[in-house]
């Protein structure tokens, strides 16, 4: 029998409004929006809890955060202080484990079936990560402990702010048959609305259904679903994926439709290729865009160059302007991507045999 797991996702609360509190005082305590103007036609990227309470949230408006709250602070994202304090919290987490899978700035998986320290016990290394990224750093993380990666992610959004949940082998089904629909990881709006459509509105729902019924209704994903609701998960914390490229990708809890929020978000992507190369020392010569739109339609464009590159502004700079290729005013975008391939070395060659082609992703 293989032993059972121990996983932990870490989730910085409302981080980009937190970093912004913490450095600007005149911040702290009020509501604070970062994102699009409510002069423009921009969104909310992330709101301070001070903000939350008007009802104002991630995805909406802008405009009509100012309505909730006309006294609302409106802040420009600053992704390089985020990616700094980033780097930092990874830190943390290296002191008990290198088993580590970011999955952005600001949340990861970590597994510490076993620790550096010899604790053994995840909920103790949990509040441990916690209190040391609010004494050294003055922000708060949630955390969920389980003995898998799916159970954990639900966890760590239970008792937000600053929470500690902890989901226990013997609990885990009960737990999953009476969690929505909505809430399992990776079930968008679309997909639940058609479960909801088929009378599934939680897990025990699903639970009813055999695995050959819900792979026919939901395609590979049915796999998943019928294993998760037993609460089998098998998936590794993956701190290395092989791979020839260098990617970064987010699919949003929102579609965006205003030009400056999508070339936000590119920049931020663009942050995080571009850091995972200089840790490589790599460049490549093939900078490629991936758009999937909210019909779930998928594109991809790049721009080959004939040497390689991997400064951040020549990043920045191709995928704005592939993006602009795609003329995407007027639809809905709900993933952007940017990627590099076709490595060559950033330094002048020295020793042709460092490099085999099959690059580690973090």
């Amino acid at each position: 029998m293989a032993a059972i797991r121990k996983i932990i996702h870490i989730d910085m609360d409302a981080f980009y409004a937190s970093v912004e509190q913490r450095d600007n005082p005149e911040l702290r305590g009020k509501p604070l929006v970062v994102g699009g103007s409510p002069q423009g036609r921009g969104v909310v990227a992330t709101a301070s809890y001070e903000a939350r309470k008007y009802g104002i949230h991630s995805a909406m408006p802008a405009r009509q955060a100012i309505q909730l709250c006309p006294h609302a602070v409106f802040v420009r994202p600053r992704f390089e202080a985020y990616k700094e304090v980033s780097n930092k919290i990874r830190e943390i987490f290296h002191r008990y484990t290198d088993l580590i899978e970011p999955l952005s700035l600001d949340e990861a998986y970590l597994d510490v079936t076993e620790d550096k320290l010899g604790i053994g016990s995840a909920l103790e290394i949990a509040e441990q990560i916690k209190n040391a990224i609010k004494e050294e750093l003055q922000l708060t993380a949630s955390a969920g402990v389980s003995i898998n990666k799916f159970v954990a992610k639900i966890a760590s959004d239970i008792n937000k702010p600053d929470g500690l949940k902890f989901i226990g082998p013997s609990a885990i089904e009960a737990f999953m048959e009476k969690l929505p629909v909505e809430k399992f990881h990776g079930v968008g709006k679309v997909t639940a609305e058609k479960m909801k459509q088929m009378g599934l509105h939680t897990g025990a729902d699903l639970k009813r259904l055999s695995e050959e019924t819900l792979v026919y209704r939901f395609g590979k994903t049915g796999h998943f679903y019928y294993n998760i609701v037993r609460g089998i998960d098998n998936r590794p914390v993956q701190p290395h994926r092989e791979t020839k490229s260098l990617a970064a990708e987010d699919t949003f809890s929102y579609d965006l439709t205003e030009i400056t929020d999508m070339e936000l978000k590119l920049e931020e992507l663009a942050e995080i290729v571009h850091e995972r190369l200089k840790k490589k020392n790599l460049s490549g010569r093939t900078i490629t865009l991936k758009i999937k739109y909210s019909d779930f339609k998928q594109i991809t464009r790049n721009r080959s160059f004939a040497q390689p590159v991997g400064d951040l502004k020549t990043i920045v700079d191709t995928a704005k302007s592939l993006l602009m290729s795609t003329e995407p005013i007027g639809h809905k975008i709900r993933l952007l991507g940017i990627s590099l391939s076709n490595f060559g070395e950033a330094q002048p060659k020295q020793k042709a045999s460092k490099y085999t082609g099959q690059l580690s992703l973090f």
